[in-house]
């Protein structure tokens, strides 16, 4: 399983789920610094260096490509908020 996290809340979640499965985490640009991600840097979370908050459904689908490029046949959970308005 791999957790596609949108949001600075959603990425949260995420790594407080995957600290006790081991579940990989993805994250857009925009949801943790880079500074922020490099002192958690692991072989289990992948930063996507574009923003992805914005839902633009090309966007998202590149990453679902990538993530399932790097994760074959794995379930990916992506974090569903309301759009910003």
């Amino acid at each position: 399983m791999v957790f596609l996290a949108i949001t600075p809340g959603g990425w949260k979640d995420a790594l407080r789920e995957a600290a006790s499965s081991g579940t990989a985490v993805w994250c857009g640009a925009d949801a943790v610094s880079e500074e922020d991600f490099a002192v958690l840097k692991g072989k289990r979370l992948t930063r996507f260096t574009y923003v992805l908050e914005a839902r633009d459904p090309l966007v998202l689908a590149r990453a679902l490509d990538t993530i399932d490029q790097h994760h074959p046949s794995e379930v990916i959970w992506v974090e569903a908020a309301p759009a910003p308005t």
